[in-house]
């Protein structure tokens, strides 16, 4: 039995609900997203040309682990595709407005905010505590830190948000709309979200990594299903996001806007990998406290 919050918010969705209609939306999404990235790369090509011209192809080598702050910009930046890319393709396959896949705007509004600091406080206070055991290393210095902010949060929510209207927005609800099965609609995408962020560089913890974002995708699925919005994912997994990219980031991994980096690299066996385990924890009691707020 699906919450009534949900199957309103999925009433547009099931006026075409036809399985082509996602797949066909799938490949536009797909299509969009890389034009758009190739043209990014693109017009950064040009740009690093303009200065120095040998310097193009260590700049793309960079993005494999992006540790200057703008190659960050650029990684964020490509996600402008894949949000496009999800908007058009429920436009011109579901015939359906924005709005229907963010969820009512005061709803939206709610969510985003309380799951953002639920996250924030919870993870905060874990991220303090964690310092006094393994101090990290100084990255990016403050007042460069400042600098960049204005551009990077704008970007930073860029990126949640196209991921969130892909995972739990088009699919979640396109599937929904289609399939009764929970496993299909709600176990899925949230799959798909996971393997999505497979990094085989992160050595013995991978299985770690993908476990954790798995525990991540289905919370995400289970309070946009509770609440028929995607505004507590996106709060969530902007509050994530920020304090992993921006604050304390693995080393080895996106470090080019973080104030910290750990001292060891994300594939250590060890310190982190019991901090990840226990991460996936802290993660199940933000669920917890974020769902009791919203929906009792």
């Amino acid at each position: 039995m699906r919450n009534p919050e949900f199957e309103a918010s999925i009433a547009e969705a099931k006026l075409y609900p036809e399985f082509w209609r996602i797949l066909l939306g799938l490949l536009l999404i797909v299509f969009i997203y890389a034009a758009s990235t190739a043209l990014i790369f693109g017009v950064t090509a040009a740009a690093i040309a303009q200065t120095n011209p040998f310097g193009i192809m260590p700049f793309f080598n960079g993005l494999a682990e992006p540790d200057d702050p703008v190659e960050v910009i650029v990684l964020l930046l490509t996600f402008f595709g894949m949000f496009l890319g999800v908007i058009l393709a429920a436009a011109a396959l579901h015939f359906r407005g924005p709005g229907s896949l963010f969820g009512t705007f005061s709803e939206w509004i709610r969510g985003f905010f309380t799951g953002l600091l639920v996250l924030w406080v919870i993870f905060g206070a874990v991220l303090m505590i964690g310092i006094l055991f393994d101090p990290p290393e100084p990255n990016l210095p403050f007042q460069n830190f400042l600098r960049w902010l204005p551009l990077a949060l704008p970007l930073l929510f860029l990126q949640i948000g196209a991921e969130e209207l892909l995972f739990r927005g088009y699919l979640q609800q396109q599937l929904a709309a289609r399939f009764h099965a929970r496993w299909i609609w709600f176990w899925i995408p949230s799959v798909l979200f996971a393997f999505a962020h497979f990094d085989p560089s992160m050595g013995p913890n991978v299985a770690l990594v993908l476990l954790s974002t798995l525990t991540f995708a289905l919370i995400a699925a289970d309070l946009t299903e509770r609440t028929g919005s995607l505004g507590a994912a996106m709060g969530l997994h902007f509050a994530n996001n920020f304090l992993g990219l921006f604050i304390v980031s693995f080393k080895g991994t996106i470090t080019g806007l973080a104030l910290y980096v750990t001292e060891a690299p994300v594939e250590t066996v060890g310190f982190q990998s019991v901090g990840m385990a226990f991460g996936i924890l802290v993660l199940l009691l933000v669920w917890w406290v974020t769902r009791r707020i919203l929906v009792g």
